[in-house]
């Protein structure tokens, strides 16, 4: 079946198209493609994975045209506006509880 594997660097995006026998993992589709071996950087005991945006375990069973995605850790706190609407979000369940 045609399964692909991407991943994305700061300024380089990697999109392998690549044949994988039915019941394979997401894990032996990223070590069948040889990304690892190009990107020495890439951890699977550190990177998270996904399908289509979707979290997904390493022994994720394969369907046809999945991609599975390599994703990178996510480095410092998250935008302004986005620790704003969390911490708004919090002070309103509080507001219930007095």
């Amino acid at each position: 079946m045609k399964v692909a594997v991407a991943y994305a660097e700061d300024k380089r995006q990697v999109l392998l198209n690549l044949e994988v026998a039915d019941g394979t993992t997401a894990e032996g589709a990223i070590q069948q493609s040889g990304i690892l071996a190009r990107y020495p950087g890439i951890d699977l005991g550190v990177n998270k994975i996904g399908i289509f945006s979707k979290l997904v375990p390493l022994a994720q069973p394969l369907s046809e045209g999945d991609r599975v995605e390599i994703y990178r850790p996510a480095l410092g706190k998250p935008p302004k506006k986005e620790r704003a609407a969390k911490g708004a979000a919090g002070a309103e369940e509080g507001a219930d509880e007095a």
